[in-house]
């Protein structure tokens, strides 16, 4: 069953469906939580993180990209210990070591969402092998949501969806007319 037609009126779902999924995301700590919520999610309900989520961004301090990037032991031990959050070792190590990833992209490339841009457009299976080389835990599941999510892929919503319409016109990147792009290899 399609997520338009389950989500509108949940509590959670809801919100989340009609203001937040398939729109274009230009701020790095928001594309950086979209990122490692998914990473979270893999195996679990959306809605167990969509429940979370406020745990989640004190967890991890508002995902400010500089200040995940420099945790440390201390810091991991306590993620581990917060019943707030998912408590895998292999997701929060590798929501720490993609700030850190990402805190080179921004580097070379200005931000995130830019990296992503200078990247578009690719298919599923591209971008799927691009996310496996540059960061952790991003299979094709958390990259192809990640990329639905915020605008890189497109169908998030039924064409007949009414949430559509709105994210057509906030122009997400698979909307945008191709232009050239580097090669993904």
């Amino acid at each position: 069953m399609s997520y338009c037609l389950i989500a509108p009126g949940h509590p959670y779902h809801g919100p989340y469906h009609e203001h937040e999924y398939g729109f274009p995301i230009r701020e790095d700590t928001a594309l950086f939580e979209r990122l490692a919520l998914e990473i979270n999610q893999a195996g679990l309900s959306w809605l167990t993180i969509l429940k979370k989520r406020e745990n989640f961004r004190a967890a991890f301090e508002g995902f400010d990209i500089d200040r995940v990037a420099g945790y440390g032991r201390r810091e991991r031990s306590r993620l581990l210990r917060d019943a707030g959050i998912i408590r895998n070792e292999l997701k929060v190590d590798a929501v720490i070591e993609n700030a850190r990833r990402l805190r080179a992209i921004r580097e070379e490339e200005g931000s995130f969402a830019d990296w992503l841009d200078s990247q578009h457009p690719l298919t599923k299976e591209e971008w799927v092998k691009l996310f496996k080389r540059t960061f952790r835990f991003t299979g094709g599941e958390i990259t192809g949501e990640f990329l639905l999510s915020t605008g890189y892929l497109p169908g998030a919503h039924d064409l007949d969806c009414p949430v559509y319409k709105r994210i057509v016109r906030a122009r997400p990147p698979w909307s945008r007319p191709k232009k050239g792009r580097r090669s993904p290899a």
